[in-house]
């Protein structure tokens, strides 16, 4: 174990620092970090929250009171010292989504588990969504550790479930999750879940009443807040039908699509997550497709959005012991590790040329490609008679056993 750690360890030092050097060069703002330092500033200072715009961007609040509330020690911190605190957090935080991706996979108690992290999380940084949050001082690594957090949890806990009440408070879109739990009938997690959210509504409520009415009944649902829909940021369905549709309201048609997509996959993540007694993996699974789901039927799906790219890589590369499987790990690596949007000609979206659209978008296609390979796989499972079922479920085993 030692031996795989040490030569792990001075990989993973090398890769980040030349990540670091990299920052160092390119001077980024932390732009979403300075919002949230704002958004706290707002806060200790007793401004309207939903006001405020940073000066310079003309950036709004976006998220719910309660998170407010969070940001607001960072106003106290001066900017040059916060930009390095959040780094070295958010590089943590990769860290932790790392071990509990494996963790998530099944690899826990392996012998490389602890290489694994730290290649991991040397080596994570330059998957796009990941070097997007880093570079934008966003919060997407701790909801992403959050939600983890719970999913690795034994069902017969208690608190399973407080993690993603937590997030869903901070963020909105792990709500998702919330549905899975009640899918798959883990309804004790999922009560946790919503008594945890409307504790933590209530304390931005009682802490921040106009902020609290004025996002619960407003601004949760205006999107313009948030950004424009056509840039090549945005990979969610709605992103790319305006791309492709040259508008910025793609219109009830697309609505639809978009829907019916996050039902398919809602529906595949609670197949999976039910299918423990013939799916390998099946919580995890679970787990990564309602992700997948969210971020393709949300409005807006920001590219650091994007950072579940970490446990589903995780999963793709504990599973890739046939052709087809290793083809649709390295699609899914490539799509993350391109950065092909920002190379397109238009940042903004408009007008862009069809030969530019599917580099734009690289994002959708592939997860859609994993939510049909993950129908498809717990469709054949579910199919075999169970002593077949429990026999390939043994067979897998016993291949990852003698791989790790």
């Amino acid at each position: 174990m030692q031996s795989a750690v040490w030569p792990a360890a001075v990989l993973s030092l090398l890769s980040l620092a030349v990540f670091a050097a990299l920052r160092y060069h390119q001077h980024h703002s932390m732009v979403d970090m300075l919002v949230y330092r704002a958004e706290g500033a707002a806060v200790v200072h007793g401004q309207d929250l939903y006001a405020m715009r940073l000066p310079g961007w003309n950036l709004a609040a976006t998220y719910p009171p309660f998170a407010a509330l969070l940001f607001a020690p960072s106003a106290w911190v001066p900017a040059a010292t916060l930009r390095i605190i959040v780094m070295f957090l958010n590089i943590g935080l990769l860290a932790v989504a790392v071990h509990l991706s494996v963790k998530l996979a099944g690899w826990s108690g392996r012998r490389y588990h602890a290489a694994a992290v730290l290649l991991g999380t040397g080596f994570g940084v330059w998957l796009e969504p990941v070097f997007t949050t880093l570079q934008y001082g966003q919060v997407n690594l701790a909801v992403l550790g959050l939600v983890l957090w719970d999913m690795t949890r034994s069902d017969s806990r208690t608190p399973k479930g407080v993690g993603i009440g937590l997030a869903t408070a901070i963020k909105i879109t792990p709500g998702l999750f919330v549905v899975y739990l009640l899918l798959t009938r883990q309804v004790r997690a999922a009560a946790v879940s919503i008594g945890t959210f409307l504790a933590a509504a209530l304390i931005g409520w009682v802490a921040l009443p106009g902020a609290s009415g004025s996002f619960w009944t407003r601004y949760l649902w205006d999107t313009r807040r948030v950004g424009e829909v056509q840039l090549v940021d945005n990979q969610s369905l709605r992103g790319v039908a305006a791309r492709l549709l040259h508008t910025d309201h793609p219109g009830s048609a697309v609505m639809v699509v978009a829907a019916l997509v996050g039902l398919l996959g809602l529906a595949v993540a609670v197949a999976a997550g039910r299918s423990a007694a013939a799916l390998p993996r099946a919580e995890a699974w679970g787990a990564v497709a309602t992700a997948v789901a969210a971020l393709l039927i949300s409005p807006i799906s920001w590219t650091h959005h994007f950072v579940w790219c970490v446990p589903l890589l995780v999963l793709l590369a504990a599973e890739a012991r046939t052709w087809p499987a290793r083809c649709l790990l390295a699609a899914v690596s490539v799509a993350f590790l391109s950065y092909a949007m920002w190379l397109a000609p238009n940042q903004d979206g408009r007008g862009l040329p069809w030969s530019w659209q599917l580099p734009s978008a690289p994002y959708a296609p592939v997860l859609i490609a994993v939510l049909i390979h993950l129908g498809l796989r717990t469709r054949q499972a579910r199919r075999l008679p169970p002593v077949a079922a429990e026999a390939d479920l043994i067979l897998q085993r016993a291949e990852l056993e003698s791989i790790h």
